[in-house]
């Protein structure tokens, strides 16, 4: 009966965090505009330069998946093995005087394979 209440509370408590728990909003450059709280930004890499690793960071240029709204992105950090100019990825982060200051090892690519239609068969 113990084991059972147990459960049930648990299951409870995942129901809320999953629905209401405070998670952070995902959106793209073009929603942006007036936001100064913490968000997940998505989008796609059409530039960048300097050293994730260095003092002053690397900046790229991410914009929307499907429109032309774009953001520089103030990042510093580990950067996965598949980042480049046009992947999609999310960072987390908040707007600073017109930058995205992303948080230190927040950035993650999407894998296009993964999103890409199964083959047909024949």
């Amino acid at each position: 009966m113990l084991a059972l209440s147990v459960a049930a509370v648990l299951a409870v408590f995942l129901v809320y965090v999953s629905l209401a728990g405070g998670g952070t909003p995902a959106i793209q450059p073009s929603e942006l505009d007036g936001r100064t709280e913490t968000v997940s930004l998505g989008g796609v890499v059409v530039s960048k330069r300097g050293d994730p690793h260095s003092a002053v960071g690397m900046r790229f240029v991410l914009r929307d998946t499907k429109g032309a709204e774009r953001v520089t992105v103030l990042y510093r950090g580990t950067t996965p093995d598949q980042f480049k100019v046009g992947r999609e990825l999310m960072v987390k982060g908040a707007l600073r005087n017109g930058v995205f200051v992303a948080q230190r090892d927040s950035m993650v690519t999407k894998c296009p394979s993964k999103y890409e239609p199964a083959e047909k068969s024949t």
